[in-house]
């Protein structure tokens, strides 16, 4: 009989405790950050004094960091586009395809998740340095995409690799082509594949901060890149209020990616 968790007397006290001590190792920083955004002190102290809007407030009215803002979110868009679809062809490739070196091409796929980013940073920005794309935003999409693309990659194999292909031969056997089989049959299958990797594509720019600094310039800069600045410079609460913005923002995305997924696989 396997031991569930009602069967284990005094360790599972032992275990609720060490699992709240590490939810609150991760979600207390989160929630002091939250806090500071909300003190009505014009410094980061902890616990606030009062309560005030005002850095929300003057957030919103800076050109400078609605612009960062913007910047981020167009880099996140072109990224995760060009990430889904390439993610797409690619894992179409490393699943289906019957070819020499396959599981070596596709750990080649997966290094940037390996390699430490101030690493791969830095070969980026010496290389887009050379060839004239350091501090523009091409070089923002494909410094961005190269970090992207794994995840990509993972999500809709996964998808592909759970998915039975003899439906996709059935619907051409009843005089479909292939690639209208993919289209009308496959792709809706695996979209919970494609749900997730659009996701996390976005997730992966939107919060990138170590390349996202190498790659910026004076006139074109990331909200991560804007934080980072100005953090350096002034520890303003402003800081504390797009921090808290763009927490927000990826725990709203990663609780859609939670209910999107369940309800696809319903």
């Amino acid at each position: 009989m396997l031991l569930n968790f009602d069967r284990l007397g005094w360790w599972k006290y032992i275990l609720l405790t060490i699992t709240l001590l590490t939810a609150a190792f991760l979600l207390l920083p989160i929630v002091f950050i939250a806090a500071l955004s909300f003190g009505s002190s014009q410094w980061l102290i902890f616990p606030p004094p009062g309560w005030t809007l005002q850095w929300y407030s003057e957030l919103f009215a800076d050109p400078r960091w609605l612009e960062s803002a913007w910047t981020s979110f167009k880099i996140a868009v072109i990224v995760t586009v060009l990430s889904v679809l390439l993610g797409l062809v690619t894992s179409f490739g490393l699943v289906r395809g019957s070819f020499l070196f396959r599981d070596a091409l596709k750990a080649l796929f997966l290094t940037p998740m390996i390699l430490p980013v101030v690493v791969l940073a830095v070969a980026l920005y010496a290389f887009f340095l050379r060839i004239g794309l350091g501090g523009t935003l091409i070089g923002f999409v494909i410094s961005h995409l190269v970090l992207a693309l794994p995840f990509s990659i993972l999500s809709i194999s996964s998808a592909l690799e759970g998915f039975d292909k003899s439906i996709e031969d059935a619907a051409v056997l009843c005089g479909a082509s292939p690639l209208e089989a993919k289209i009308r049959v496959t792709l809706p299958a695996i979209s919970h594949g494609l749900f997730s990797a659009a996701v996390f594509s976005f997730l992966t720019s939107w919060d990138e901060v170590v390349v996202a600094i190498f790659m910026s310039s004076p006139t074109l800069q990331t909200l991560p890149v804007k934080v980072w600045a100005t953090l350096r410079q002034d520890l303003t609460p402003v800081v504390a209020a797009a921090s808290t913005l763009l927490i927000l923002l990826t725990i709203i995305l990663m609780a859609l990616v939670a209910v999107v997924r369940k309800v696809l696989k319903q």
